[in-house]
C-alpha cells in the first residue's frame, strides 16, 4: 500500500493563510526549493482540493513557477494529479483528473501500485483525509512569523493525536516537523 502524506506551510501561531487568504508571508529560498524537489521525487501523484488545484495550476503552468525554480515546475507539471471536488467538472493541468468526488475513493487509490501520494496545501481536504484515517504522515513547515489571525489549519479534522517522527531545521528559520497520526 502506498503512503499518503500531507505537506502544509504554517505560521508559528498555526495559520496556513493570513486574514486575507494570502500566502506572501511564507519563507522560501534555495534550501526550500531543494527540499521541494526531494519531496516531489518521493511521489508519483499529487492529491489536491479544488481551491489548491486552481491556484497551483495557474502558478506552475505560468511564468512565475518556472522563474521560481524550473526543477519544481517540471515535476509539478509532470506528476499525476487527483483533484477531489464535488463542484469542479473539468481540469486542464497536464496529468489531472477529477475522478474523485469523495475521500473514500482515495482509499482505493492508496491500494494501487506506485510511489507515495502527496497532499499539498488543501487544508480542508487534509482534514477530511485525517478524519478518514487516510493520511500516514503530516509534514508541517513552520515559518518564523506570527500572523495573529487567518485560516486555521485542519479545521474540522477532529482530535488527531500525532507522534513526532523527525525535525528538520532550515537556515531561513523555518522548521519542518514530520508527524505520524497515532491510532
Amino acid at each position: 500500500m502506498r503512503k499518503m502524506f500531507s505537506f502544509m506551510a504554517i505560521s508559528a501561531d498555526g495559520y496556513h493563510a493570513d486574514p486575507d487568504g494570502g500566502l506572501g508571508w511564507q519563507t522560501f529560498g534555495q534550501e526550500f526549493a531543494d527540499y521541494s524537489v526531494e519531496q516531489l521525487d518521493e511521489v508519483d501523484t499529487l492529491v489536491l482540493g479544488r481551491t489548491t488545484y486552481t491556484e497551483l495550476a495557474a502558478y506552475w503552468t505560468g511564468d512565475l513557477g518556472a522563474q521560481f525554480d524550473r526543477r519544481i515546475a517540471d515535476r509539478m507539471n509532470r506528476l499525476a494529479k487527483l483533484v477531489v471536488s464535488d463542484t469542479l467538472e473539468t481540469v486542464s493541468w497536464a496529468g489531472s483528473s477529477v475522478a474523485l468526488t469523495s475521500v473514500e475513493k482515495l482509499a482505493e487509490v492508496k491500494h494501487t501500485p506506485g510511489k507515495d501520494l502527496a497532499v499539498l496545501g488543501s487544508s480542508t481536504l487534509t482534514a477530511a483525509l485525517l478524519r478518514a484515517h487516510l493520511v500516514d504522515e503530516v509534514r508541517l513547515m513552520v515559518n518564523p512569523i506570527i500572523l495573529d489571525g487567518g485560516a486555521t489549519l485542519f479545521a474540522g479534522a477532529g482530535t488527531v493525536p500525532l507522534e513526532l517522527m523527525r525535525v528538520r531545521p532550515f537556515q531561513s528559520g523555518n522548521v519542518l516537523l514530520y508527524y505520524r497520526p497515532r491510532s
